[in-house]
């Protein structure tokens, strides 16, 4: 993975609301959330004209729906709104346990980008890929990856959404503990983070939330910028 841009003007906030204000008209389609247990939570998507929890797994190549909500021996059919319905040919059968009735991964968004506004309560649906003029930018190889500052070492770590905590660190033992961290610039200091064995460190939403994140999983990018309006 590779950083491709190092700007992050935090004072566009203010006269340009986002790095994507720009979009042309129909170009993207806003999905709303809630942070329910500190997950991004969907509230107005359907599958196969049915509502249900359809939490956002950023990381997740295949959409992951529970036996007990859809018949998983048919192909499903997402619906973003009155208009926007995407084909699931590939998603999963997965028992998930009571936490959710699906897990939306890379397939629902047919290679296109999205951007998660933790303080709007909005996924965006971006069918003309990223806006990059104002965010740090990271390459990825597989799942999202960005570059993360720990304790003076930089490492990768998977965006992962699913994740309510700050920060998963790989160990063998399961374990809690303090470092300092620094993400695209920003130092937030002291984190509580959680130790865990997992191949890789995975951030998540309490981390993810201070930024306007946006995965182009066409291209393989992962933008960063720091939403001002959500304070360290």
């Amino acid at each position: 993975m590779r950083i491709l841009s190092k700007t992050l003007p935090i004072l566009l906030a203010f006269a340009c609301a986002t790095p994507w204000h720009n979009e042309p008209v129909g170009s993207e389609v806003n999905l709303a959330f809630t942070l329910d247990r500190n997950l991004v939570t969907f509230t107005t998507m359907k599958i196969d004209g049915r509502t249900g929890r359809f939490i956002l797994a950023s990381a997740a190549p295949r959409t992951a729906i529970d036996p007990s909500f859809a018949n998983p021996r048919r192909h499903h059919l997402l619906h973003f709104g009155h208009k926007e319905t995407l084909a699931l040919p590939n998603a999963t059968p997965l028992p998930l346990g009571g936490v959710a009735d699906a897990l939306i991964g890379a397939d629902a968004w047919n290679g296109r980008a999205i951007s998660i506004d933790y303080h709007s309560g909005l996924v965006s649906f971006q069918k003309l890929g990223i806006a990059a003029d104002a965010m740090k930018l990271y390459r990825y190889p597989a799942e999202p990856m960005i570059e993360v500052d720990v304790d003076g070492r930089t490492m990768n770590a998977i965006v992962d959404t699913t994740s309510p905590d700050t920060l998963v660190l790989p160990s063998p033992r399961k374990a809690r503990g303090s470092a300092r961290v620094r993400i695209a610039g920003n130092d937030f200091g002291n984190v509580d983070i959680q130790y865990a064995n997992v191949s890789h460190a995975r951030v998540g939403n309490r981390l993810l939330s201070h930024f306007l994140v946006t995965i182009d999983y066409g291209q393989r990018i992962v933008g960063l910028w720091r939403d001002p309006r959500n304070p360290v």
